[in-house]
């Protein structure tokens, strides 16, 4: 690195400091508020995980996500949630393990199609670092687990989206209907 660039970092925060107060207004007020991302996991969206065994079938932990409207189900090796998690079962884990592989799910035991040993984070862990986890690793599902990896919790991408919109909500629930219809997806 020249020597030109080193620091560089400092004169971009002052600067992007000068810039915030060139426009006459706090982050917090006008822009985003970093200290969102220093909350703790814990504020968002907290239900209880579906924990199921790793022996249990495939077909039943599918019907339990439908059932609950959930994306994942948490493995434990008994299936209750008072023992370390062994894995995740999720929707992908459907797609790309039993439907592409055309496999029968009401023969497979979660252990033969679930992603074993999923990174997990702690209740203490911040939404910075639950944003971190599934952007570099492609996650849309975090296990929260206590200090003995029991589940606590999953975090979902949905979670995160609604504690954003929580935070924002002038800015995301007012948009002009052209705006609205323009979008595409679902």
């Amino acid at each position: 690195m020249s020597r030109e660039r080193e620091g560089l970092g400092d004169s971009l925060e002052y600067q992007d400091e000068a810039y915030f107060d060139s426009l006459g207004r706090d982050r917090a007020e006008g822009g985003f508020d970093a200290r969102l991302l220093r909350e703790p996991a814990t504020c968002l969206s907290i239900r209880k995980p579906i924990v199921m065994g790793s022996l249990d079938s495939a077909t039943d932990a599918m019907r339990a996500m439908q059932g609950e409207g959930r994306g994942a189900v948490v493995v434990t090796e008994d299936g209750s949630p008072g023992t370390s998690i062994s894995g995740i079962f999720t929707e992908r884990d459907v797609l790309f393990r039993i439907v592409d592989g055309g496999r029968n799910p009401a023969v497979l035991a979660l252990s033969d199609v679930m992603t074993p040993e999923p990174e997990c984070l702690y209740e203490d862990q911040t939404v910075a670092e639950v944003l971190n986890v599934m952007s570099v690793g492609g996650f849309r599902h975090i296990p929260i687990v206590d200090a003995e990896r029991r589940p606590v919790f999953v975090v979902s991408v949905k979670d995160v989206v609604q504690f954003l919109v929580d935070a924002f909500p002038r800015e995301v629930l007012n948009l002009s209907p052209d705006r609205q219809r323009q979008r595409e997806g679902g």
